[in-house]
């Protein structure tokens, strides 16, 4: 599961933390179930965010997969919402249009805008090893108010006002 906060300040959005919870496939799925609620928990503790944006799957073939993707979104939107936290989900078109100006923009061309726009400079190697996921997990945080907005100044603007938050946003 990848995750990450954004910190909003007046017309900045800073990229608080960013990582990847590493699930082993050995495990009991109740098991890796229950470790991403422990892991949504403890980060809602530690930033408090004030908004739970989560990317909406998209309906593949393979019903196993899905049933697993589903329960794993449904933890950690169940933790958020535990904790009084609104949660807010987008289609992954439209996170991709709020980062790069189009809605069938590539992995590898989310992440690029999302390193500039966020200024990420130095990735750790598992994060390397994630970018795809992590950058569906970053372009929620760019998405706000029920829709898609397209770049960071129109995201800023969007949000001027509400002062310091912490977004979480995780991609499971």
């Amino acid at each position: 599961m990848g995750y990450g906060l954004i910190a909003i300040s007046q017309s900045r959005v800073e990229l608080v933390e960013m990582n990847v919870l590493k699930l082993s496939s050995r495990k009991n799925p109740y098991e890796r179930l229950q470790l991403i609620h422990k892991k949504v928990r403890e980060l809602i503790e530690e930033f408090r965010p004030q908004d739970f944006a989560i990317e909406a799957p998209f309906f593949g073939k393979n019903v196993q997969s899905m049933l697993k993707l589903g329960r794993a979104q449904g933890v950690a939107i169940a933790t958020a919402m535990q904790a009084g936290i609104p949660v807010t989900e987008y289609s992954p078109r439209k996170i991709k249009q709020s980062i790069t100006g189009n809605g069938n923009a590539d992995k590898e061309q989310v992440w690029k805008m999302l390193q500039r726009l966020l200024q990420i400079r130095q990735i750790r190697q598992q994060l390397v090893e994630h970018r795809p996921r992590k950058a569906a997990q970053q372009r929620l945080g760019q998405c706000f108010g029920g829709e898609a907005v397209q770049g960071i100044d129109a995201v800023t603007e969007k949000i001027a006002g509400i002062g310091k938050s912490h977004d979480l946003a995780p991609t499971v």
